[in-house]
């Protein structure tokens, strides 16, 4: 009895030990991935634009692809 209790105080150091490290590591990554805000605003921007320009440049002609498969599911074309 006395070694299952030993064994199992040394199982909860290590649960302790390894939650400690993996906390600390968090901290660690959350702490180097913060200055990186700007970045992804600027990508988030940069595709949001592009985006808005094909739709500008295709826009016309996805409307008529639409319309044209539209009407042949309607059966009118």
């Amino acid at each position: 009895m006395r070694i299952a209790r030993q064994f199992g105080l040394l199982m909860f150091g290590m649960g302790v030990w390894a939650g400690a490290r993996a906390t600390a590591l968090a901290g660690r990554v959350k702490r180097n991935e913060r200055g990186d805000v700007p970045g992804w605003v600027m990508i988030t921007l940069m595709s949001a634009l592009l985006v808005a320009a094909l739709l500008a440049i295709a826009g016309p002609r996805l409307e008529e692809l639409f319309n044209q498969a539209i009407n042949r599911v309607a059966g009118l074309g």
